[in-house]
């Protein structure tokens, strides 16, 4: 019997053995073909190749490369595995073997980058036989995940349809280096075949088993024929008739979920929701197809098996739409191919490149059940109550009118309002208009606030003007921290009260400063005058003191992927939560480290992040929707500590939970959703219990307490007639709300919130006629 053979068979049967094959020695590059800078990008100098059997998914491997450090530079055992590169083995990763200046190297595509970036792993000192062991399991492993099976009693022939093959149609590819020469398919074909004749036990046919998700063309005729469909699954359509305030059923028929080809090259992943009516006279007709999107607003609820979403139209009219499920299996199903054909549309790379945990991550983001470990210690009797509070609320038509005491009137001609400061420390707020900075006074008892000053003509210390991009108070509301577009590498500093910018702050030469926030939570009230910035792949302190560039060198976490951080915030004791424009976030315990927590990213870009005081809670932005986050950890060891400190378990990752609103709500609104930066309400020595935001001309408020318990869609609002430009709760104040809008600013008591209604988000709006929706193909 041949040796590879009784290795491989050795460790593949050997339930025990998560490790399969390993290459002890090599060095990790990124190859970036065309990028003269950094065409050829070393990420490991020593490291280690593994291929890994995933536990929790039978027919699942990974390949992992792991940075080698010696005995002093250990990592803490709960560091983030930035120094471990994880792939999900499959055939999408093209992968390839070669040689670099004599050396033996595996190649495969980096999913995350352009189309001709890839990995290479140079397997120094690796001799033949090793060389080919290695690349035997990864043919194994893609072979076993394609088609659910065992590979046992393949010949060699059933693995050359993993070997890579170039694109026929590919013109341009990418640059080998002098040193190395790349195998020809023939070549490597005979280089497998020669290798491991012994695996050639029987002949098998190499087609392939029928997958759980069914792949076949929609039978109408729909512009849906040559789509591939994900799932079809038996449920009513209703829709949201906005004039009697509920659903109202349209069809009996089926919910199905269709896309491109995954092999499509030009749209790339793009999929629908379509509903068909197969009863009556319009059975087997296509009544409505909708692309899914982030827009969608899709909300599940398993209490009623059903998911609704809202569409807008070409003419601009929001709609709500639901399906509801006959049988918890079909929604379970259709919730399942609903997540992932959304997360490969988002990340534009197949559903089966992420990892298990990222999988699990996902899916478990829509569920809608009570949060960990939490007591309901208001009882059913306030609880009653609040109802009862909300419906007498409603009723009161008397309401502070809004006061038109804004900017003067020569300054609200032509730019609005963009961004909103409220003070620390006295009784200001800070709004933004063009390149001017108002002055607003709060009015004491009266929800009110006043204008008081302009510090008009904001320019650079070389007397440039420009409009800051950016704002943050700082040093005790003495001085205001400006961005400047035209600069990416500085921050300004505002002098209040002498009203003019009195310095600049270069941070560095070559990382540019995206965003900022104060160095612990409560910073601000203090002279402390150190900051915190991210650029889009580096997390560093800035320290104006330091003559010459700002950042303090060794307080600095910088990384080599494609990190694109988009917000950053601090706790009360100074940890940091940065997040970034996939949907990802890291919880760090300081600066210059590893973070302790990864989270994975559903996808959607995050446009702002807050944390309360005490590290526990995290709401993050996005354009739809806002994401809370319990970083308790609940199992395992370290259970009680937070994610900033300790790393979650892998297979108990927290349950994100989507703050949202109500379809049917929105439908009202009759304007797409795009919320600004959702923020706790802030004091020292407070609790938090309230979340504040807004979209369009609205002002949405959470209660925090109710949230808790799972009451996810609790929330109360005020409409405008102008739009919200953004919104913050006065400091140490829980009730509140200061209220940018495009052109004014105002003080919003939280008792002028309403229940969300007809009435209160369309007043006086007539609704649109409903045979201008279903008529129309959706």
């Amino acid at each position: 019997m041949n040796i590879f053979k009784a290795l491989v068979g050795r460790v593949w049967h050997d339930t025990n053995a998560t490790e399969l094959v390993k290459i002890s020695t090599g060095q990790l590059h990124l190859v970036r073909p065309g990028n003269i800078r950094t065409s050829r990008e070393c990420i490991y100098n020593d490291a280690m190749a593994t291929i890994r059997r995933v536990p929790s998914v039978e027919h699942n491997f990974q390949l992992v490369v792991t940075r080698v450090y010696e005995e002093e530079e250990l990592l803490e055992d709960e560091d983030e595995t930035d120094e471990e590169r994880v792939f999900l083995i499959g055939e999408e990763l093209e992968f390839r073997t070669g040689q670099t200046e004599g050396e033996p190297t595996f190649v495969w595509r980096d999913l995350e980058g352009g189309v001709d970036e890839f990995f290479e792993f140079v397997a120094t000192g690796t001799n033949e036989p090793t060389q080919a062991l290695f690349e035997t399991c990864m043919y194994r492993a893609m072979y076993e995940r394609k088609y659910k099976k065992e590979a046992d009693h393949l010949n060699d022939t059933a693995f050359q349809e993993f070997i890579y093959r170039p694109p026929a149609e590919k013109k341009q590819k990418p640059k080998q280096s002098s040193s190395r020469k790349k195998p020809s398919e023939s070549d490597a074909a005979a280089s497998i075949t020669s290798k491991m004749q012994s695996l050639a036990v029987s002949s098998e046919s190499s087609s392939s088993q029928t997958s759980a998700t069914t792949s076949s063309s929609i039978e109408t005729t729909s512009p849906f024929d040559s789509y591939t469909t994900l799932v079809d699954e038996e449920a009513e359509l209703h829709l949201w008739d906005r004039e009697k305030g509920y659903f109202i059923k349209q069809h009996d028929g089926r919910a199905t979920i269709a896309g491109l080809p995954t092999n499509s090259k030009t749209n790339g992943y793009s999929y629908w929701i379509i509903a068909r009516s197969t009863k009556g006279d319009d059975g087997g007709r296509v009544v409505l197809w909708h692309k899914i999107d982030p827009d969608m607003n899709q909300r599940w609820s398993t209490k009623v098996w059903s998911l609704t979403w809202n569409h807008m139209n070409e003419s601009g009219i929001q709609s709500s739409w639901c399906f509801r499920f006959l049988a918890q299996e079909s929604y379970a199903i259709f919730q399942e191919q609903f997540t992932r054909a959304l997360w490969e549309s988002l990340h534009q790379v197949p559903w089966s490149t992420s990892k298990p945990d990222e999988q699990a991550y996902a899916l478990r983001s829509n569920e809608d059940v009570e949060m960990y470990d939490l007591e309901d210690e208001e009882g059913e009797e306030e609880a009653v109550m609040d109802e009862l509070d909300a419906e007498d609320s409603e009723e009161e038509e008397a309401e502070q009118d809004e006061e038109e005491d804004g900017w003067p009137e020569e300054l609200t001609k032509g730019d609005k309002n963009s961004q909103l400061a409220v003070g620390f420390k006295g009784d200001r707020s800070y709004v933004v208009r063009g390149n001017n900075l108002g002055v607003f006074r709060h009015a004491g008892d009266q929800d009110k606030v006043e204008y008081y000053a302009t510090i008009g003509n904001i320019a650079n210390t070389k007397g440039k003007k420009f409009n800051p991009k950016k704002v943050m108070l700082h040093d005790s509301d003495n001085k205001m921290i400006l961005f400047d577009e035209a600069a990416p590498n500085s921050l300004f500093s505002l002098d209040i009260e002498r009203g003019k910018v009195v310095e600049e702050w270069k941070v560095d030469d070559y990382v540019p400063v995206n965003h900022i926030a104060p160095k612990e939570k409560y910073a601000q009230t203090t002279g402390e005058q150190t900051v915190v910035g991210i650029s889009g792949n580096a997390l560093y302190r800035i320290d104006p003191r330091l003559s010459g560039n700002k950042m303090v060198q060794n307080e600095m976490k910088q990384y080599t992927t494609k990190t694109k951080f988009s917000a950053v915030t601090t706790t009360s004791a100074g940890k940091l939560a940065v997040a970034g424009d996939k949907g990802d976030i890291r919880l760090f315990d300081t600066i210059g480290k590893n973070a302790k927590t990864a989270l994975p990213a559903l996808g959607d870009p995050i446009l702002g992040i807050d944390v309360s005081g005490d590290g526990r809670w995290i709401v993050a932005t996005t354009k739809t929707y806002l994401l809370l986050i319990d970083t308790m950890i609940g199992d395992g060891k370290h259970a009680g500590s937070l994610g900033f400190d300790r790393a979650f378990p892998a297979d108990a990752k927290p349950i994100p939970r989507r703050l949202q609103l109500r379809a049917e709500h929105v439908a009202y609104m009759n304007d797409s959703i795009s919320f600004t930066p959702a923020r706790f309400n802030m004091g020292e020595n407070q609790e938090e219990n309230a979340i504040v935001t807004s979209t369009g001309e609205y002002v949405v408020a959470w209660d925090f307490n109710k949230v808790k318990k799972g009451q996810l869609d609790k929330y109360h609002i005020k409409k405008y007639e102008d739009r919200v430009v953004q919104d913050n709760f006065k400091f140490g104040d829980d009730k509140e709300i200061i209220v940018a809008l495009q052109n004014n600013v105002l003080a919003l008591n939280k008792k002028q919130l309403k229940r969300p209604t007809r009435a209160s988000l369309a007043p006086g709006q007539l609704a649109p006629s409903r045979s201008n929706i279903v008529n129309s193909p959706w």
